[in-house]
């Protein structure tokens, strides 16, 4: 993103939303709900409808990562939603339990709108595709995928970034080499405990 969406204390009060509701739904099996005063309360930005993506790491290793990509209801409520889908109900990874929770980090992703990315070729597509910047999402009729802008530090270099994609989206490596398929890059702002 080019300029900070949020202040240094909405980022604050998100991150503590988000390790909130992962306690809240662990004790209550339920959705954290914010009383109408504290919506109130609450600033513009929090109010506003943003995608979120909530990434959750233990010892620095993937824990839970779900989110959205379209922007669907007030960003607050999105990180109260995506942070208990990311701890207990991430289909990777076994629900997180009590004992872990002081262990876990969270970090927020807050989404630009994706924008389709209009290419000729696949040496075409490398070109546009921006390493630490963008997020790409992958798609082909019923198959999708994204990798947040944060996971070029995993997968420096875009073809295999590209190859990973394709493959979490249930698709061959190389099909974005071998046909044109939908390609869409977005922006975040992000920040963690």
């Amino acid at each position: 993103m080019t300029s900070p969406f949020l202040k240094e204390k909405e980022k604050r009060y998100l991150l503590s939303l988000a390790r909130e509701s992962i306690k809240y739904f662990l004790k209550n099996n339920d959705l954290l709900q914010l009383s109408t005063e504290e919506i109130k309360n609450l600033s513009p930005n929090l109010k506003e409808k943003r995608a979120t993506f909530v990434t959750l790491t233990e010892n620095g290793h993937l824990r839970g990562c779900i989110g959205h990509l379209e922007a669907i209801q007030p960003l607050f409520q999105d990180i109260i939603e995506n942070s208990v889908n990311a701890a207990f109900f991430d289909f990777r990874f076994f629900p997180v339990n009590q004992k872990e929770l002081e262990k876990i980090k969270i970090e927020v992703s807050i989404l630009t709108p994706p924008q389709e990315l209009q290419y000729k070729n696949p040496s075409d597509l490398l070109n546009l595709i921006r390493p630490h910047i963008d997020g790409v999402i992958l798609q082909k009729d019923f198959y999708q995928a994204t990798y947040l802008p944060q996971v070029w530090e995993e997968i420096p270099d875009k073809e295999e970034f590209l190859s990973s994609l394709a493959l979490k989206a249930g698709l061959p490596s190389d099909v974005w080499k071998k046909e044109k398929i939908d390609i869409k890059i977005y922006q975040v702002e992000s920040f963690k405990e």
